[in-house]
């Protein structure tokens, strides 16, 4: 990555749906007058843009949906299937130059203050990732390779669980239906991009699916992982986040 004294980019969010069983479900398809909770960096453009970043140099931001979403199941106590879809962008004033990303994540609290910017992405820090005690479940977009985590490139997407060392993570993009070949797509392209995160509960799988804007959803996954949330996502609530953060690079 060059060296440049500071990096202007804009993460932006254009939508979000979610949906968990048949009693939690909320949809946005612009961010103009809803009552998302906004931290840090964060804000929403005249047009109704969700955006994360700014430009400000080790900025993090945080969009919360404001109410906590129950996750566990009332009957057996298992975490229940849930999906989420966004459509997102990274902008950047400069050409092949982007910061660490982006992620959407459920997390058991609204405080972040103590969370890093940069290769933590405003989520963890040095002293608690890789802690089973932060109960969070989050997919990464991530531009940025950190050698501390075992990135495997600049341009990937990765499902954390507790950590920002992903326990899966693939090249960003989809696969094709009519002949299975994966094609490509760069994070930090400015182009809008959906995203699709599926928790089965029966099969413990996490399924994610990356797209063009426009594209309907591929049928396989971009990058799966089993893992039973149910013991990872807190017994009473969980909640529902998109973050992003701005560097000096």
């Amino acid at each position: 990555m060059k060296s440049i004294s500071l990096l202007l980019l804009k993460l932006l969010f254009l939508g979000l749906g979610f949906v968990a069983g048949d009693d939690h479900q909320f949809s946005y398809s612009g961010f103009s007058n809803t009552n998302l909770t906004l931290d840090g960096t964060a804000s929403v453009t005249p047009n109704g843009l969700l955006e994360l970043t700014n430009g400000t140099i080790l900025g993090k931001g945080h969009a919360i949906y404001p109410t906590p979403l129950r996750f566990h199941n009332s009957s057996d106590g298992t975490v229940q299937s849930f999906s989420f879809l966004f459509v997102f962008a990274i902008i950047s004033l400069y050409n092949d130059l982007s910061s660490n990303g982006m992620a959407m994540f459920i997390a058991p609290s609204k405080n972040f203050t103590t969370a890093m910017p940069v290769q933590f992405l405003g989520l963890l820090n040095n002293q608690n990732n890789g802690n089973q005690t932060n109960h969070i479940f989050a997919v990464e977009l991530d531009t940025f390779k950190n050698m501390e985590f075992q990135d495997i490139n600049d341009n990937h997407i990765g499902i954390d669980i507790n950590s920002l060392r992903s326990m899966q993570s693939h090249d960003a993009g989809f696969y094709h239906d009519e002949n299975g070949t994966f094609q490509g797509l760069g994070l930090d392209s400015q182009e809008a991009m959906q995203v699709w995160v599926d928790y089965h509960r029966e099969k413990t799988q996490i399924n994610v699916t990356m797209a063009p804007l426009g594209m309907a959803k591929p049928t396989r996954p971009t990058v799966s992982a089993n893992s039973d949330l149910s013991t990872v996502l807190t017994d009473l609530v969980g909640c529902t986040r998109e973050l992003g953060e701005d560097q000096a690079a």
